[in-house]
């Protein structure tokens, strides 16, 4: 696809101006409320110490704006003297002290749920829960900073709640024109990990106690709206499983902490006998005063503008991160991955001013797309086999690559916008085993119904990280069963070094037009690429540590299917926007063809990005994981890998039946373990898929550590 090639390869060659802004949307004031030395006055190498700029941006959009247009209820947001629509959002920057020691590149996170997890996708040795809460607290090894990249956080998730150090978006809330509530059909799903009998109307699986709930119109659950429409509450083990429906004389809106007296709430709700874990409640409402969502798309595309273009705002605040010649980067993982995504696909990264918002884009575990703009949408909902499994998050297009679709009739890419406008970014697109298995990954490597790969767009790369879980590796359990919600002990295949050696490539990639590795991901045409039925896995016996039995072997068949949904007349499904109005969604009866990784004799994945762990292996790395007896049982336990590892000695593998040979058949002197360490390590390295300092510290560790299951 020429287009997207001649797009990306101008990316060097657009100037910004730095006065011309267009009336239709901006950032009017960069409130910076404080700057701190960062990591106590750390330095880091040639780049020196960094520091952190605390800040509030305040933007405003013109509803009648063209390149505005698509952002759900925009007209029906009340709006200042000017005739505009303002937004404010939370801004926190790490950045070099002095901005010319740093690399020339601007490297936007997109949060997640409010939270900050890019520094722990690249710094190694940093405890979990701390980069996500304060970024300036632990800088790790310092990887990022070392690089020289500022880092830019933003707010752009309206429905999120302030605390643990979330960043928050405030947006305004849409009206009818006559001023009267706007009132919609709205569906959340309530989980639990404790007994309870209380919940907000936001208690979903991600969602729990981080998210403002919409509220409903009415807390009387037993009349029926005029137009004959009555709440209703539903439970059941599993997704694929019967509703069975609860009585309304048993739950009420409001909070029941008693289990008798109610205390009326529009954003809670009572259940007497307790919501328990393990189980999928389905409350459908009347919903009032829906957010105006889709300005976070607006927001991230003028703070990008904003950051790299402008020296100061309109009230004279000079921008903090000015340098000339910078360069835009966007990373977000998952539900931020998603994010980036949408933002492209919406048209949103052509910049009110000209040109492109962000240079090039980096989404990391985020097949799919988002519902961000959707009245009364829920953009921290996900697509799981049992978790949010019926959330609009997988509407059609799937790929970068424009396809036509036969169960819808359309023919779209991701990238039809920016093409259009000259304005796409250079992208790596990163995603684990995990996504292929639970998050339909596959769709973005293949033709809608799975019968043939689609290569990537010249501007566009893919990497498949072989045989690794959604989030950041675990390290080996003791024997112990159950293993949380799951039946296997998570996967300790570790992502970080593929990610930094990925980011190195994806940096000069965009900035110095060095040309990046060709993506790597397995494909139908060499086998590595199957449908669920056809994965030879190995019969692993049961042992100590989990294993896995026969019946979860046949268990395994089962993926994660996508049908269309139907929302109602109002969703427009080509950009997963608009009014859902159909709760549960109507699912059509063809299904996309989702396939899944092939995997040796191992049982590990054959294909894509196979790191040195995988390629010197100590046991079975998986992408997917299955729910224990009480939590989901067989479904995939949502956005876990599994481990099982190999004997140690052969008597103990001939002796429980294993047919993977042990540790001590594959790695017969430490020596030997080594060698096999130092080849993979050192054919990644040539590929670019690992780098060198990272090579020399696996091996080095392989060497004083012996056989390693992880970092």
């Amino acid at each position: 696809m020429k287009g997207c090639h001649l797009a990306a390869a101008a990316v060097l060659a657009i100037p910004v101006a730095l006065g011309a802004m267009s009336a239709d949307a901006k950032i009017v004031r960069l409130e910076i409320l404080r700057t701190e030395p960062a990591f106590g006055g750390q330095g880091f190498g040639a780049v020196g110490p960094y520091e952190r700029v605390v800040a509030r941006a305040h933007g405003e959009v013109d509803p009648a704006g063209a390149l505005n247009a698509a952002i759900q209820d925009l007209e029906l947001a009340p709006r200042n003297a000017q005739g505009r629509v303002e937004y404010a959002t939370d801004v926190e920057i790490l950045k070099p002290v002095d901005m010319a020691r740093g690399n020339g590149t601007l490297l936007f996170e997109v949060l997640n749920r409010g939270n900050k997890l890019g520094i722990n996708a690249f710094n190694d040795g940093i405890p979990l829960g701390v980069p996500e809460r304060n970024a300036a607290v632990d800088a790790g090894d310092g990887h990022l900073f070392a690089a020289g990249h500022t880092l830019v956080w933003f707010g752009w998730q309206a429905d999120v709640l302030p605390g643990a150090s979330r960043l928050t978006f405030s947006v305004p809330t849409a009206r009818n024109p006559d001023g009267s509530p706007i009132t919609g059909i709205v569906r959340t799903e309530l989980t639990t990990a404790a007994p309870t009998r209380t919940l907000n109307l936001s208690s979903g699986w991600f969602t729990a106690l981080t998210h403002g709930s919409h509220a409903t119109a009415s807390t009387a659950n037993r009349t029926a709206f005029p137009d004959g429409f009555v709440p209703t509450l539903t439970v059941r083990a599993k997704e694929q499983e019967p509703r069975q429906p609860i009585a309304s004389t048993e739950w009420a809106f409001g909070a029941c902490p008693d289990g008798t007296t109610v205390t009326p709430s529009e954003t809670q709700i009572c259940l007497r006998a307790g919501f328990q874990p393990g189980r999928l409640y389905e409350l459908i409402y009347r919903a009032r005063d829906p957010k105006v969502l889709g300005l976070g798309f607006a927001a991230m595309r003028d703070l990008a503008e904003h950051l790299r273009g402008q020296r100061q705002d309109d009230a004279g605040t000079p921008n903090p991160v000015y340098r000339d010649g910078a360069r835009t980067l966007v990373f977000g993982s998952s539900q931020s991955g998603r994010m980036i995504r949408s933002f492209i696909h919406l048209g949103f990264n052509q910049a009110e001013g000209g040109g492109r918002a962000f240079d090039g884009a980096f989404p990391h575990i985020g097949g799919g797309l988002m519902p961000l703009n959707v009245r009364f949408g829920q953009p921290g909902r996900a697509w799981g086999d049992q978790i949010d499994h019926l959330f609009p998050a997988y509407d059609f297009p799937f790929s970068y690559t424009r396809q036509h679709d036969p169960l819808t009739g359309r023919t779209q890419g991701v990238l039809d916008r920016c093409e259009a406008s000259g304005t796409c970014p250079r992208m790596f697109h990163v995603a684990t085993a995990l996504e292929v298995w639970e998050g339909r990954q596959s769709l973005g490597l293949t033709d809608p119904l799975g019968q043939r790969d689609v290569p990537d767009p010249d501007g566009v790369r893919t990497f498949i990280m072989a045989s690794t879980q959604h989030g950041a590796w675990v390290a080996p359990m003791p024997k112990q069963a159950p293993f949380g919600n799951c039946q296997q002990q998570p996967n300790p295949n570790p992502q970080r070094d593929t990610m930094r050696a990925l980011l190195a490539a994806f940096t000069v990639w965009v900035r110095d037009d060095v040309a990046p590795p060709p993506s790597n991901v397995p494909r139908i045409a060499d086998g590595s690429l199957v449908a669920p039925h056809q994965v030879r896995f190995p019969s692993i016996p049961a042992n100590a540590y989990g294993g896995v039995t026969r019946p979860a072997v046949r268990a395994l068949r089962v993926h994660n299917p996508l049908q269309v949904l139907d929302f109602g007349p109002g969703f427009r499904p080509a950009e997963s926007s608009g009014v859902i109005s159909i709760e549960p969604p109507r699912a059509g009866t063809a299904s996309y063809g989702v396939l899944v990784p092939q995997v040796d004799a191992d049982g590990n994945d054959l294909g894509g990005v196979r790191s040195v762990h995988l390629q010197v292996p100590i046991g079975t790395y998986t992408g997917w994981n299955l729910g224990r007896a009480d939590r989901f049982e067989d479904g995939f336990c949502s956005l876990s890998g599994s481990f099982i590892p190999f004997a140690a000695t052969r008597a103990e593998r001939v002796a429980t039946g294993d047919p993977r040979p042990s540790l001590e058949e594959r790695y017969p002197s430490v020596e030997a373990y080594v060698a096999a360490v130092r080849r993979a390590a050192d054919g990644l390295v040539a590929q670019r898929l690992l780098l060198r300092a990272d090579a020399d510290a696996l091996i080095a560790k392989a060497g004083t550590e012996g056989v390693r299951a992880g970092p």
